[in-house]
């Protein structure tokens, strides 16, 4: 199997078992109407571990374009392989958003609230706020990659990695996923989202681009700091690249810091869970 083949299925059957699980717990008549927090953290730590079980003899099973640029930085990843993952990557997530919503159609016909909706798609922030959402994003990504590096420097029973990658998957959203819904992935975010934008959902309402940007670029930088600070604290090397890409980091979140307007409502359901 081609590697962007198995990149695009790998992702597609993340936003099926990730975004299902959303649209299970939050849309209107569905049987599992209300399952809450930790049914969705869990159920997106079970979608990385079933893609990463399905395709990772092929590709590695990055499904996620954070992880293809952290590893790529720190030369762990062939950079020419890059552009063609990540294209990969948004697309299978764009495939994945369309099966959940034909599969839940029904439900979203039920569903009156537009936020509901495009939450089975995307993420939103709890709190709008351009600096906090982003760090939330980043921190979240660098968690995910650092820890995705550490896990591979161990030695497990066979078949056990993709189980475990699943259960970081969970850690994160258990204990960070509040703030933003932990897009931790932008292909993730915004395949499904393009998806929700195409899709003649009723009562749909938009798909909050103002937003977009955080849950990829916000994950971008993360999982390049994390990669970077694995190989430098970890491995002992890497120095240099890990202080230079820190000051580029602090200069992007002080321009987001004090440019930072008034609080302005976005489009957003704190009580949604996605």
């Amino acid at each position: 199997m081609s590697v962007y083949i198995a990149e695009i299925i790998g992702t597609m059957i993340l936003i099926i078992f990730g975004g299902g699980v959303v649209a299970n717990v939050n849309l209107e008549k569905s049987k599992a109407q209300g399952g809450g927090w930790i049914v969705v953290a869990f159920g997106w730590g079970f979608a990385v571990a079933m893609a990463v079980y399905a395709v990772g003899q092929f590709s590695g099973a990055h499904i996620n374009p954070a992880v293809t640029l952290g590893f790529a930085s720190v030369g762990e990843f062939d950079w020419a392989l890059v552009p063609g993952y990540i294209a990969s990557q948004v697309f299978g997530a764009m495939i994945g958003g369309i099966i959940v919503y034909a599969h839940f159609k029904d439900h979203f016909k039920e569903t009156q609230d537009a936020g509901i909706k495009l939450a089975v798609f995307s993420t939103d922030p709890a709190i709008p706020n351009r600096f906090s959402n982003f760090l939330s994003e980043f921190i979240g990504t660098a968690v995910l990659v650092g820890g995705l590096l550490s896990i591979g420097a161990n030695e497990f029973t066979e078949g056990l990695n993709p189980l475990i990658v699943g259960f970081l998957i969970a850690a994160i959203g258990l204990s960070l996923g509040g703030p933003t819904g932990y897009a931790i992935n932008p292909a993730r975010d915004l395949g499904p989202r393009i998806a929700h934008m195409l899709l003649p959902i009723p009562g749909k309402g938009d798909s909050n681009w103002a937003y977009a940007w955080i849950p990829v670029f916000g994950p971008l930088f993360g999982g390049v700091f994390g990669a970077m600070f694995y190989r430098a604290f970890f491995l002992e090397e890497g120095f240099t690249a890990l202080a230079v890409f820190t000051g580029v980091t602090i200069v992007v979140m002080a321009v987001l810091r004090f440019t930072e307007k008034p609080y302005e409502p976005m489009h957003s359901n704190p009580d949604v869970k996605n």
